[in-house]
């Protein structure tokens, strides 16, 4: 039996199983990556993959905190990369 990973989703704060987020990953090279299956290393931050979320996160600026100041030019491509998902 396998157990469950939780996770806190960064916009909404609430605990869920780790397979119903979106992970975003900076990498050592300051690159940010979506990755919700990958086994990436590096700072990551999680939120749902619902509309309200990822519109929360970046109104509200989350990915600043949670992913340590990543490079403005990264966060517009991330930034657009959200969008189009929804």
């Amino acid at each position: 039996m396998q157990k469950e990973i939780k996770r806190i989703c960064q916009s909404c704060r609430q605990l869920k199983d780790r397979n119903f987020l979106l992970r975003i990953t900076k990498l050592k090279d300051n690159t940010l990556i979506i990755n919700p299956k990958s086994n990436e290393i590096g700072r990551s931050a999680y939120i749902c993959n619902n509309k309200n979320c990822i519109e929360n996160f970046i109104k509200k600026k989350k990915y600043k905190t949670s992913l340590k100041n990543p490079p403005q030019e990264e966060v517009l491509r991330l930034i657009e990369v959200l969008k189009s998902l929804f």
